[in-house]
């Protein structure tokens, strides 16, 4: 469903010169001069331009070789730089599930991811706790007021899908559950997300504390669902929810999502993934 070919060239902001400014604010002065000018060594400005394939699959960078050498662990990548080169077979961490066996209301449920029953990431207990399934199923039976908690590694926190309407597909009855208003509220909006701040303007979840500290943030495609502020920023941008909001159709019963389901996720910086 793109507009254009892989081939055509664009010229965006170098997150990868821009995040890593960020992330160096707090180093000794000399190595920030060190990095500074390892910088003008290899061209690397504000703006860079390059391919779609580039930019998507990845490309070699001299400064991500010069980095990872010298001053190893810094970057959270190896090799070729891109937005979506390393998310093919990506390991999105392990997973330990209930398998209902002593109560089917648990099954799939989460008891802990990476060994972790709890996050490290955020402001308080409510924000660090892991809720839910892995995404993939949920315990059946479910009704009207049942919700969809899920673990999700992309956010890096629990999130929560509420019913919205009833609905079928080739006779088989659904449930449709939809992401609210408040999941990417700032703490000033919501103010049980005050414990993923510092936050922006609502619509925007700052995940910096779990991508090493640099400038990433989370939002639904087009801003839908943010603050309509945020639409002046950038040109073309008209957020529906037919187009643009997270949805997922449960059969109610076995809870298993349908097959035809579109699921509509999150874009992460530039990064849009997870829409099929």
């Amino acid at each position: 469903m793109s507009v254009g070919n892989e081939s055509d060239v664009v010229t965006i902001p170098n997150m990868l010169v821009l995040g890593a400014s960020v992330m160096l604010e707090d180093l000794p002065y000399a190595l920030r001069l060190l990095i500074s000018a390892t910088f003008k060594r290899f061209n690397e400005g504000p703006f860079l331009t390059k391919t779609v394939e580039e930019l998507m699959w990845g490309y070699d960078s001299e400064l991500v070789e010069f980095l990872n050498k010298y001053l190893p662990g810094m970057l959270p990548l190896s090799g070729k730089f891109g937005l979506f080169a390393e998310f093919n077979n990506s390991n999105t961490g392990l997973f330990t599930i209930h398998t209902g066996r002593d109560d089917i209301r648990n099954v799939h449920k989460v008891d802990s991811w990476n060994g972790l029953t709890e996050l490290r990431y955020w402001r308080t207990p409510q924000c660090n706790m892991i809720n839910g399934t892995a995404g993939q199923m949920w315990p059946p039976f479910m009704t009207k007021e049942s919700t969809l908690p899920f673990y999700s590694p992309d956010a890096c926190r629990s999130l929560e899908l509420v019913y919205q309407r009833p609905g079928e597909m080739n006779g088989i009855p659904l449930y449709r559950y939809v992401a609210p208003k408040t999941m990417f509220a700032n703490g000033t909006d919501y103010a049980p997300n005050e414990g993923f701040c510092p936050c922006r303007q609502s619509g925007l979840l700052n995940v910096s504390s779990c991508r090493h500290n640099s400038p990433v943030f989370i939002s639904h495609p087009h801003f839908f669902n943010a603050d309509p502020v945020l639409l002046d920023y950038v040109l073309g941008l008209h957020p529906t929810e037919e187009e643009h909001g997270l949805f997922i159709d449960i059969h109610p019963v076995s809870a298993c999502s349908h097959p035809h389901l579109k699921v509509t996720s999150f874009s992460e910086s530039s990064r849009w993934y997870r829409s099929s």
